[in-house]
Parts: structure tokens; C-alpha cells; sequence
């Protein structure tokens, strides 16, 4: 089997449980690791760099786009956020899974550059569900839980753009679900055509 890792592009409405899925994963595949993200924003308490993120200087982000460094990159609020790429590179040669957590708009940006990653999508059981977790944190107001549940619909729109749409009813059966997918395309014929061929090879 092919011992390059996977990168796997992680979406899904906030809300939808992503983070708890991606710890899950963490913890059961030692296989795997989550890509970390650079900023321009300042750390907050308990933030480490090159851990939770690389802190960049608005400068220093800049040379890493003039560069073509990043697989992505977007500004919010004044703020620059991208995914580097050598980091994962290195991840990848290494035979580590490289998943990719990332909002929609980022995610196409990185597919309409890259055909060599697996991009799931996680569901929420129906968006009644999806307002009840954001009430349930209780840390947001009205227009906040709102304006979630609009770009929750917008994000769900765009679910056709990737391979797979899992839904996250509990996230013990999410897990598995995403586990399926590793395992299955692992063993995809571009994966495994090196094997085909040595097999050919000694025949």
C-alpha cells in the first residue's frame, strides 16, 4: 500500500460538530494529524505558536502570499488566516493524514488547485438541530445565532462541491463514518497502483 499520507479537507456549519469529530480522530489514528493555521491576529491566553497557530506578522504573511506558500489564505476583521504548505508537505511524505479544518470558501479554493485530497462535508440532522446547539453554548446573542444559521445554509448549498457528506447525528457513528473513508480510500487505485505494478513486476 502507498505510504504517502492523505490530506483530507474537514467543513461543515459552526455548529456541526467538527471539532469534537477532528479530536476523536486525533486520538484513535495515530496516522493522523491537524494542519496548523497561520495568523496575523494577536495570540489569545493559552494560545502557543506553531501549536494552536503560526503567529505572523502582517509582514511576514505577506511574504509567505508573494511567495506562494500558502494553499489558501483569506483576511477577516482585518486579520490574515492561511494554511501553510510546506509544513503539510512534510506531514504527507512522512505518511501522515493531513486534515484540513477549514470554512467553504477557503476549502473550494484549495480543491480548484489540488485533486490530490479526499473533502468531507459534516451535516447537521436538520437545521432546528443545528439552532439548538447554538443555543445550548449560550455564549451567543440573537444576531450572532442568526447570522450562523445563514451562512449555515449557504455552506450546506455548497456540500455537492465534495466527495463525501457525513452526517453528524452522534459523533461516536460520525467517527466511524470518517474512519470508513480513510480506510476505503486508502486502498483507491491511485493509491495502490505502485503495489499493482510490483506485483506485475515479480510475476
Amino acid at each position: 500500500m502507498s505510504n504517502r499520507g492523505m490530506l483530507i479537507i474537514l467543513s461543515g456549519p459552526s455548529g456541526s460538530g467538527k471539532g469534537t469529530i477532528i479530536k476523536r480522530l486525533l486520538q484513535e489514528r495515530a496516522d493522523t494529524v491537524l494542519s496548523v493555521s497561520a495568523t496575523t491576529r494577536a495570540p489569545r491566553p493559552g494560545e502557543l505558536n506553531n501549536v494552536h497557530y503560526y503567529f505572523k506578522t502582517r509582514d511576514e504573511f505577506e511574504e509567505l502570499i508573494r511567495r506562494g506558500a500558502l494553499l489558501e489564505y483569506a483576511e477577516y476583521n482585518g486579520n490574515y488566516y492561511g494554511t501553510p504548505e510546506e509544513p503539510i508537505k512534510e506531514w504527507l511524505a512522512q505518511g501522515k493524514n493531513v486534515i484540513l479544518e477549514i470554512e467553504v470558501q477557503g476549502a473550494e479554493k484549495v480543491m480548484d488547485h489540488r485533486s490530490d485530497l479526499v473533502s468531507i462535508f459534516i451535516t447537521i440532522p436538520s437545521m432546528q438541530e443545528l439552532e439548538r446547539r447554538l443555543r445550548d453554548r449560550g455564549t451567543e446573542t440573537e444576531d450572532k445565532i442568526q447570522g450562523r444559521l445563514a451562512v449555515a445554509r449557504r455552506e450546506l448549498a455548497r456540500a455537492f462541491r465534495y466527495d463525501y457528506v457525513v452526517l453528524n447525528d452522534e459523533v461516536e457513528f460520525a467517527v466511524e463514518r470518517i474512519h470508513t473513508i480513510i480506510n476505503a480510500e486508502k486502498m483507491r487505485y491511485s493509491r495502490m497502483e505502485k503495489t499493482v505494478l510490483e506485483v506485475l513486476e515479480n510475476a
